[in-house]
């Protein structure tokens, strides 16, 4: 099974859990209540392990993809732009993707909260946000991920850096358990541009969000900003 890159210092930490649950178990002569709790420890590295996989995707046809696996959970327009958000759940892959290919124009992390990450609020928590714009194009015009973390996500890892080049569904980071990442489109696309309902599951790199090229049909709004996400 391929992992996550960092999930070996996760996995290590992880796999002290039942050597400790062992060492007590021992120490009170292997009770049912200790035995237990060493059984119940070992899954401990098993969940783990499980977490940080790091499974092959390849789109599932032309278009803007997913970039995280999870469940569609916001929806909405701000400020002339849509907003799709996919909260992950702990049994989901938390490797995130590209949902387009171009350039890293920029990668910012913001401080924050650590409020549960399918709550209104959450967008005030720690996050880091990714701007991917054609090579050489303004970066308001461009797609936005943003990385946001949740009432457990303690860390957030960018896989790449401003001034790099990805390709549509490339990994581009990992979020330590549970967490919520959102796609910014740009102005020219509408709600009716996008293939997917709240409530819907969608996979990191695989399920198709929208078309790639949406012709703009209504004048852009100028006056959003970085800070807006």
């Amino acid at each position: 099974m391929k992992l996550a890159r960092g999930a070996r210092r996760w996995i290590a930490a992880a796999a002290v859990v039942p050597l400790v649950a062992a060492v007590y178990a021992a120490s009170v002569g292997f009770t049912t209540p200790s035995t237990a709790a060493f059984i119940v420890a070992l899954g401990v590295p098993v969940f783990v392990t499980a977490f940080f996989r790091d499974p092959d995707r390849e789109p599932d046809g032309d278009g803007v993809v997913s970039p995280a696996d999870g469940k569609v959970t916001v929806l909405r327009e701000e400020e002339g732009r849509l907003r799709l958000g996919v909260f992950m759940n702990l049994h989901n892959v938390h490797v995130n993707r590209a949902p387009v290919g171009g350039e890293v124009f920029e990668l910012t992390h913001h401080e924050g909260g650590h409020r549960p990450a399918f709550s209104k609020e959450s967008e005030s928590n720690e996050r880091v946000v990714t701007r991917i714009t054609e090579s050489g194009a303004d970066g308001e015009a461009g797609f936005v991920v943003v990385q946001i973390a949740g009432a457990f996500a303690r860390r957030i890892t960018p896989y790449v850096d401003e001034g790099d080049t990805v390709e549509r569904g490339e990994r581009i980071g990992v979020i330590a358990f549970g967490s919520r990442v959102d796609v910014v489109f740009p102005e020219s696309y509408e709600r009716n541009d996008i293939a997917v309902e709240t409530g819907d599951r969608v996979r990191a790199g695989e399920t198709v969000l929208a078309p790639l090229d949406v012709a703009p049909t209504r004048t852009p709004d100028t006056t959003t900003t970085s800070e807006s996400f």
